[in-house]
């Protein structure tokens, strides 16, 4: 006996989460060669530096919380960042357990560099959107980030 045919076939050119991931993919990699060639900086590395750069002290645990990236990628990121004076770590007031990040005079002045070339690629690679369809873009996708990450929390606590 053979098992009934799906009502529905997985369809990869329509399965949204395959093309959100392969828009996301395209976008980070064609980026990263803005950055890379010119200030050699990694994805992992450029997603730490754009995120202090935006919340001042922040620890490893927030920054791969914030930008999905696995723990370990965020932290070897940072100790290179570290390494070549772009970052600097400080343990937290609060709680001594707690590694404080933030960019240094160096690390912000990197960032005011990439800042623009980041801000044009931005541009460019919604150019194929009107404005309107741009808002609209940014809109859903923010809706999208906040429903799975409200989900991820539940699903965490056990709901």
């Amino acid at each position: 006996m053979t098992a009934p045919e799906p009502s529905a076939a997985l369809d990869l050119d329509a399965f949204m989460p395959y093309l959100v991931n392969v828009l996301a993919s395209r976008f980070s990699a064609e980026l990263a060669m803005v950055y890379q060639a010119r200030f050699g900086s990694s994805i992992p590395e450029w997603r730490v530096i754009a995120h202090l750069a935006q919340n001042r002290k922040v620890s490893v645990r927030e920054i791969y919380a914030r930008v999905a990236m696995d723990k370990s990628k965020v932290s070897r990121a940072a100790a290179r960042l570290e390494g070549a004076g772009i970052v600097e770590k400080k343990i937290g007031a609060a709680d001594r357990r707690l590694v404080e990040l933030q960019l240094t005079r160096k690390g912000r002045l990197l960032y005011r560099q990439i800042e623009p070339l980041a801000l044009a690629y931005e541009q460019e690679s919604l150019s194929p959107l009107s404005v309107r369809e741009r808002g609209v873009f940014r809109a859903l996708v923010g809706k999208l980030l906040n429903g799975s990450a409200a989900q991820a929390i539940e699903r965490r606590a056990g709901r």
